[in-house]
């Protein structure tokens, strides 16, 4: 059966020969306004028979709805028909009555990015069209107030590889009579698909595209992207190049700092020239926007017992050194005394943040948090110089939700 709540009017229409287009945009308005399928004064009872006979409206599995205790960012796990999980995310914008939406397009990926906790998994399927829209009717449907503004492509999965479903949803999501969302507040994210980018563009011209660049120095782009030894990053760029010269938008180019992996100077004077090598070959400087490491690591990094918790990090549900400990929020064990000397000070979400490590390999990470062996990166302390050396305009983007494993890099499907 059709699934209703992922189709345009146009693909209704000619899937039910009985109803016209214009019958078919006023039964599509009743899906995503939550009512029946019903004839009005604009709609033929015979029309409205035979769509109900050819639809349903199916629905995914809402397994934990997790906001963050830092900020406004929600998570949401979903789970679908076959109990494959994922997740999407609601961000607020500045306007209190917008948010964005970050949806899934895969239930795990396989390009393997190392930075990435969901690249961890590896893919287990595509995403239908109806289950990337239906994540933002889910999130739409517990707004507080307010409405859906945008759609970010930047959840679990690379959305070019599932890119006719990508294609079918943002139809749906821009479509009038369905979401309403303008196409220029959808954008599209990739590590790097050059045939998948220029079929963005001729399928989806008013939609923004972002890349994953993370550095342009091809060895270290290969290090942490393995999808750049099958696509090198000129050919990637001759792609978001043509599809400049298609849509007249330019492009967003994401960089998130690791720490003596990507944020030197060197880096930053790399990328600044090659992002005034694109501006001068299609008229359009490339958005830079700089994002901080949110850290993921499943293993304790002190010993003791430890299980996996909110933003994965491993949580302790006893105090591995000695020392009082009492319940906070999340359900983090705060240690009310430091439990191995050394000064302590608040944290965010009520967590002491030590100032010292108890020993071990640790460094200071997200949040102050120590960030254990089991994960190979480190928020960069360079993020300021950084930016200075590119000497371009650039920004930095806010991602939020770490404490709930919502932020960028974080989505893994984990149950909270």
């Amino acid at each position: 059966m059709l699934p209703l709540q992922a189709v345009t009017p146009e693909h209704l229409a000619a899937c039910v020969p009985a109803i016209t287009v214009a019958e078919a945009r006023k039964l599509i308005a009743q899906v995503h306004r939550g009512e029946p399928i019903s004839a009005t004064s604009a709609v033929r009872r015979i029309a409205a028979d035979a769509v109900r006979a050819a639809g349903h409206v199916p629905e995914l599995e809402l397994v934990a709805e997790t906001p963050s205790a830092i900020d406004p960012f929600v998570k949401y796990l979903l789970a679908g028909a076959d109990g494959a999980r994922f997740e999407a995310v609601r961000i607020p914008l500045e306007n209190p009555q917008r948010f964005t939406v970050c949806v899934s397009s895969q239930v795990g990926c396989a390009l393997g990015c190392a930075f990435c906790a969901t690249g961890k998994l590896g893919l287990q399927r595509n995403l239908a069209a109806w289950e990337i829209v239906e994540q933002v009717r889910v999130v739409r449907a517990r707004l507080p107030h307010g409405r859906v503004h945008g759609v970010v492509f930047q959840g679990m999965g690379e959305p070019l590889a599932n890119l006719d479903a990508v294609l079918e949803a943002i139809a749906v999501f821009s479509e009038p009579s369905a979401l309403g969302i303008d196409g220029r507040a959808i954008t599209v994210c990739t590590a790097g698909l050059p045939a998948g980018i220029r079929k963005l563009a001729e399928r989806a011209p008013r939609v923004r595209l972002g890349l994953s660049i993370h550095s342009v120095l091809p060895e270290r782009r290969r290090s942490i992207m393995p999808i750049a030894k099958a696509h090198a990053l000129d050919d990637v760029l001759a792609a978001c190049a043509d599809h400049v010269r298609a849509t007249g938008l330019s492009p967003m180019w994401a960089v998130t700092l690791l720490a003596g992996i990507n944020d030197s100077d060197d880096d930053a004077h790399a990328l600044a020239a090659r992002v005034r090598a694109f501006a001068a070959e299609t008229g359009r400087m490339p958005r830079i926007s700089i994002i901080a490491y949110n850290a993921i690591y499943t293993a304790p990094p002190f010993g003791g017992a430890a299980s996996p918790g909110k933003a994965g990090l491993a949580i302790y549900t006893a105090p591995p050194f000695g020392g009082a400990a009492s319940p906070g929020k999340a359900g983090l064990a705060i240690y009310t005394a430091p439990p191995f000397g050394g000064a302590a000070s608040p944290g965010k979400a009520g967590l002491a943040i030590y100032s010292a490590p108890p020993g071990g390999a640790a460094s200071p990470g997200k949040a102050g948090l120590a960030i254990g062996p089991g994960d190979p990166f480190m928020r960069s302390s360079r993020e300021a110089e950084y930016r200075a050396a590119l000497g371009i305009p650039n920004h930095r983007r806010y991602s939020g939700g770490g404490d709930v494993a919502a932020a960028c890099g974080q989505l893994a499907a984990r149950d909270v």
